[in-house]
């Protein structure tokens, strides 16, 4: 049975797939009938995010796979391989974006667009905008880094197709409104798969367990033990959404083997039920 992020995150991904398919074929369509060179890229811009949104899929069917023996904490960590991806291709999206911006200084040119190709490209800016705020809200649901990604991708998408309505209207009195706007877009875009990039890179690295965390675990351990046992020690491992904290907790000496163990199951029970949160706590001597 799919976890119910996993079907979220599913719907995105098949829904955006089908909506970039769509994109191609409007704008390839307005591209050959305007005789827009800037149109046509857009549709093979356009066709690429599905590529980002594939990965999304084969990223999700991956880390919802359950333990096994290779695997004892899961698939999760595909995930954060999916964002990796998406930062790269983005990245790709915006260095070849910023090198077609400065090559249009060389050959500026004034786009002759129509009624067909304008009614495109309002229609693409405003579905690719709508694809990236479900992608981020599906993103703040799941906590799904490769959604947010994708997101981004949309986003991408939209900021490219922006840059073409604005030469709609500009180009005719500036002939480098392409350039100029395209260099701003791709540094922009830059600078969300670097973001991506860097938060994919860290939470595959590991990273120190929020103090927050530390917090709420600290007050529900002293609470079922009725002392401060003095957390400490603590350690955080992510696999997607399969969270596992080693920590250290101080209890009396002369307590019996069954009755540490009987306020450690009660731990993990009750941090399991407030922060979802596997635990693997150590015992040290007060």
């Amino acid at each position: 049975m799919k976890h119910k992020h996993d079907k979220l995150a599913l719907r995105e991904g098949y829904l955006s797939i089908l909506v970039n398919i769509l994109l191609f074929a409007l704008k390839y369509w307005a591209g050959i009938v305007s005789g827009s060179i800037a149109l046509i890229s857009d549709a093979w811009h356009s066709l690429s995010d599905s590529i980002s949104s594939l990965a999304i899929i084969i990223g999700v069917k991956i880390s919802s796979k359950p333990p096994d023996k290779a695997h004892p904490f899961g698939h999760g960590r595909a995930e954060l391989i999916t964002s990796l991806i998406i930062g790269m291709l983005l990245a790709f999206v915006a260095f070849d974006f910023l090198k077609e911006s400065f090559t249009k200084f060389g050959e500026p040119s004034k786009p002759n667009f129509g009624i067909i190709a304008l009614s495109v490209t309002i229609f693409s800016l405003i579905a690719k905008e709508l694809s990236a705020q479900y992608a981020f809200y599906i993103a703040r649901k799941t906590g799904n880094i490769a959604i947010k990604a994708d997101g981004w991708h949309h986003r991408s998408d939209a900021l490219s197709t922006f840059l073409i309505l604005i030469g709609i209207f500009v180009n005719k009195y500036f002939i480098y409104t392409d350039a100029v706007l395209g260099i701003l877009i791709s540094l922009m875009i830059l600078h969300s798969a670097y973001s991506i990039l860097k938060e994919s890179a860290r939470a595959i690295m590991g990273t120190a367990t929020d103090e927050n965390t530390i917090k709420q675990i600290t007050e529900t351990a002293n609470e079922i033990a009725g002392f401060d046992v003095l957390v400490h020690k603590v350690h955080t491992h992510k696999y997607g959404r399969y969270t596992e904290i080693t920590f250290h907790i101080k209890l009396p000496g002369d307590y019996t083997v069954k009755k540490a163990h009987k306020i450690i199951d009660e731990f993990r029970i009750e941090i399991r039920k407030e922060l979802e949160i596997e635990t693997i706590i150590h015992i040290d001597s007060l």
